[in-house]
């Protein structure tokens, strides 16, 4: 299945702007259904007969004038007309995907994950052992990692934990593991949860804070069909140049997101919309990250502070 879709969320001021979806389309097994844009274009439903409503047979011909006569302004064709008209279980499926496969995690520097203790717990720390093993790799200076649940916080405090004479004491993981050791055990779970029921992940703010080798360690695991048996998906946006790499992505799996500066509007596109031949084609075999600080792909902006900082200084200087 395959679906987009746009909308229209007015400027930005423009708090009055009323809300409304501009594209949307539904595919299934590259079969269009359904194209919605200016107007509504139905395509070939045979593909899903199996899924159709009941009723479909008793108004076919006239469902694509019915199916027009639904369409909101403000509202999904998909979860409306084409759920009540054509199939309401197709829509399921589609909802129930999103609902239970589709993470996004937005802001993932500012991510701080809680787990649900069990009752009866307070005053003793849940250890993960999958989480050490891996934070373990990071250099953890504390004997291990856990979750702590004390009589003093409603939710469980993720804590370094320390073996001593007197038995065990927890110390805030905040106030002794470095910030890229918090952020990569805080990443991890939803990173174990995609990789387990084949879902997809988008990350926002993916590589902040960790070091490089660990976040390509990870997409080398989203490629390994040995691990990621559920055929998983990871999405993440970066700024970082060394994700450029012919090894790690494929031409297609790298995108770039490229805004005019008059307009405001951004242009998103593939490495593989290059081609492979002529003078701007790209071959496997080519520098990317060289390639793009010379400006061969866009989506690059030249940024000179000199300026600002002399005007900065010559002004006080002045004063």
């Amino acid at each position: 299945m395959n679906s987009a879709r746009s909308t229209d969320e007015g400027m930005f001021f423009e708090r009055d702007h009323t809300r409304r979806v501009l594209k949307e389309t539904f595919s299934v097994n590259d079969t269009l259904l359904f194209n919605r844009a200016a107007d509504l274009e139905i395509g070939d439903m045979a593909v899903v007969e199996s899924f159709l409503i009941p009723a479909y047979g008793q108004y076919a011909r006239g469902a694509a004038a019915l199916a027009a006569g639904s369409l909101h302004d403000e509202e999904l064709f998909l979860v409306n007309g084409f759920k009540a008209i054509f199939s309401s279980r197709l829509v399921s499926m589609v909802t129930g995907w999103l609902e239970k496969s589709f993470t996004i995690i937005y802001r993932c520097d500012s991510m701080r994950l809680v787990p649900q203790l069990p009752q009866g717990r307070k005053g003793s720390a849940y250890i993960e052992k999958t989480l050490n093993e891996a934070a373990a790799l990071f250099g953890v200076n504390s004997n291990e990692l856990g979750y702590v649940l004390d009589g003093e916080r409603e939710e469980a405090r993720l804590c370094s934990l320390f073996k001593n004479r007197a038995g065990q004491a927890a110390i805030p993981v905040d106030l002794f593991e470095s910030y890229g050791t918090i952020r990569f055990i805080n990443m991890l779970p939803p990173i174990l949860q995609t990789l387990q029921r084949g879902g997809v992940l988008v990350v926002d703010e993916f590589d902040a804070s960790i070091h490089p080798m660990a976040l390509m360690n990870i997409v080398t695991i989203f490629h390994n069909d040995e691990l990621n048996i559920h055929n998983a998906q990871l999405i993440f946006n970066t700024h970082n140049p060394i994700f450029l790499n012919p090894n790690l992505f494929r031409r297609d799996e790298i995108k770039f997101v490229d805004r005019d500066d008059e307009t405001h509007c951004s242009t998103h596109y593939s490495l593989s919309d290059f081609g492979t031949a002529g003078a701007t084609g790209v071959r496997k075999t080519d520098d990317y990250m060289k390639n793009y600080f010379v400006d061969r792909y866009g989506a690059i902006k030249s940024i000179d502070l000199s300026p600002v900082i002399r005007g900065w200084m010559n002004k006080n200087d002045q004063e």
